[in-house]
């Protein structure tokens, strides 16, 4: 996926979930758009290489965003509104074997959940080899060991997302979690107990119950992302 023309900066603060502080090279200090409800742990510093995109809207409040950050390994995507798309084409680019030959692809389907409030799921694969196929798809940044985790902070609607990955299965349907690891560290994925137990809990019992775990390593070039092949998942403490 190509991304839009990125500026370097230095990255000096992140605060109140949606903004952050950067330096240009030549010192002018502006605050940009954090598009990333995480606790982004590990994936800031004061000082660090960052790059920013700028947007052509001119209703925009803020109109640069910050899009990734360098903590010495390589690029960590932190702008979760593009990482949809980078999974996107990895599925029709086939880098998702079990989940290949669909031909039609939805996004932001509105579905069904345990309870009185339904959920949003990012995918939507039909038109292909086996039932259709509900999809929702999680930006992974926090590094812990040799493993990539999620989540970064607890989440009720990352819960909600698991209720209705599930009970699209019960429905006879197939469901898929693909967990985008976005930064190039770390061996495997994990669930971060030590995070959200509940949430890494309930991981384990919706796949039991048949939804499917993907991890996906996004590379990061000079100017796009891509989803290059599937990393080995490590559900069990």
């Amino acid at each position: 996926m190509k991304l839009p023309p990125l500026t370097p900066v230095r990255l000096l603060r992140r605060y109140k979930r949606f903004l952050a502080d950067v330096a240009f090279d030549d010192g002018t200090v502006t605050t940009v758009h954090c598009p990333n409800t995480g606790s982004m742990t590990g994936c800031w510093a004061p000082g660090v290489p960052a790059e920013i995109s700028r947007s052509q809207n001119p209703k925009r409040k803020l109109p640069w965003t910050l899009e990734r950050v360098d903590m010495g390994a390589g690029w960590i995507g932190v702008n979760t509104a593009r990482t949809n798309d980078v999974v996107r084409e990895a599925i029709h680019a086939g880098r998702i074997p079990t989940l290949s030959g669909f031909g039609t692809v939805r996004r932001e389907v509105a579905v069904p959940a345990d309870g009185p409030v339904g959920a949003r799921l990012d995918l939507l694969l039909s038109d292909g080899p086996s039932p259709d196929v509900l999809v929702e798809v999680k930006n992974v940044t926090l590094l812990d060991g040799d493993c990539l985790r999620f989540p970064d902070a607890a989440s009720t609607r990352a819960l909600k997302h698991l209720d209705a990955l599930e009970s699209a299965v019960g429905d006879g349907m197939r469901a898929a979690l693909i967990f985008a690891l976005n930064r190039p560290e770390g061996r495997c994925f994990a669930p971060a107990e030590a995070v959200h137990p509940q949430y890494a809990a309930r991981l384990r019992e919706v796949n039991r119950e048949g939804v499917e775990i993907y991890a996906l390593r996004i590379v990061h070039a000079r100017a796009g992302m891509t989803g290059k092949g599937l990393v080995p998942v490590e559900l069990e403490t």
